[in-house]
């Protein structure tokens, strides 16, 4: 039977550490880690849970080793904090279901990210990246209206509706604030006014498949204008969610598979797409490491709506993961899986 280890950032184990609630935001509950541990059995699936970074080296220094490992480990610090998981199990040259190092670290720098896919044609709005205030009170700009938030967060971290800024002095203010809290560059980009969507894929590269569109419709309760971290946080009250099917949904899956393809994520991955002014779709982020609590994360939230189960969720990223690695062995491979 295939063991596979789960590892993972538990909300819980790090409060108890002294970390904070901001600090934590984007990692798991313990009933993340129980759908995705439960799912995997049902599959035929032997499991181990392991748990962060600070577990896993402890258990790769006790000689320990697995068939695979499920990472959804976000970690703590740096443009390389998602990378660090997948890095140390390359170097053991232990397999794994997800992004590796490279296009985790890009993707968590959105600016990066965007300049990736924007060489590749995928549309962008246009942006800068302020490193400092001083930055923000002299540098060339899109056209107002702009957004603004940190450069490398997830789970809306920092992202409210006063992101929206209408002139260069509401942009100083907010980039400050933004710059002092989260303690990085914040992304400055044209605002998209359009229809907010979300795009689930699972597979790789000329395998990814979309797994559905997802409408965010915010109602009159929620943060106006965005899909806020509040917004997520309580998106039982505040978000509806709608699929968008048919005619609809060939321009996000167009503009979403092509941003997937050219950040070379694995697996599954979700993509957030805008409409412009003129109702056209264009890329914002990408996440690779997309949640997976089964009622709580747009993910499996997004597949349910079309039709796909969690544990049909987790079958097509073991396969894809399967069939990579099964590849990646083939003689003249070089690159681990």
């Amino acid at each position: 039977m295939t063991t596979i280890a789960l590892t993972y950032d538990l909300r819980d184990d790090y409060l108890a550490r002294g970390f904070n609630e901001h600090q934590t935001a984007e990692f798991d509950r313990v009933d993340t880690i129980d759908a995705i541990e439960r799912g995997l059995r049902m599959l035929g699936y032997s499991t181990v849970r392991v748990g962060s970074a600070y577990d896993l080296v402890s258990a790769l220094a006790s000689d320990a080793s697995w068939d695979l490992v499920f990472n959804i480990c976000e970690g703590l610090y740096g443009y390389g904090r998602e990378s660090l998981v997948p890095a140390l199990l390359d170097h053991y040259r232990i397999p794994y279901v997800f992004s590796d190092p490279l296009t985790l670290a890009v993707t968590l720098h959105k600016g990066v990210a965007k300049r990736v896919v924007r060489d590749q044609g995928v549309p962008t709005p246009d942006f800068v990246v302020l490193e400092s205030v001083d930055q923000a009170e002299r540098v060339d700009l899109p056209a107002f209206p702009l957004f603004v938030k940190p450069v490398a967060e997830g789970t809306g971290k920092g992202v409210a509706s006063s992101c929206l800024v209408h002139d260069r002095n509401a942009l100083v203010e907010r980039a400050a604030a933004l710059i002092a809290e989260h303690e990085q560059p914040v992304l400055v980009e044209a605002f998209l006014p359009g229809r907010e969507v979300t795009v689930g894929i699972t597979g790789t590269g000329e395998n990814a498949r979309v797994a559905g569109v997802m409408d965010i419709v915010l109602n009159k309760d929620a943060d106006p204008a965005c899909y806020t971290y509040r917004n997520k946080e309580e998106c039982e009250q505040l978000v509806e969610y709608r699929a968008v099917t048919g005619a609809e949904s060939e321009e996000p899956v167009q503009v979403a598979l092509a941003a997937y393809r050219a950040l070379g994520v694995r697996d599954a991955g979700r993509v957030d797409l805008r409409q412009d002014a003129h109702g056209r779709y264009q890329f914002m982020e990408i996440n690779p490491l997309p949640g997976m609590h089964p009622e709580h994360s747009d993910l499996p939230i997004l597949c349910s709506l079309n039709g796909i189960s969690f544990l049909d969720l987790l079958s097509r990223i073991m396969r894809s993961a399967t069939d990579r690695i099964a590849a990646a062995r083939q003689p003249g491979r070089r690159i681990a899986a």
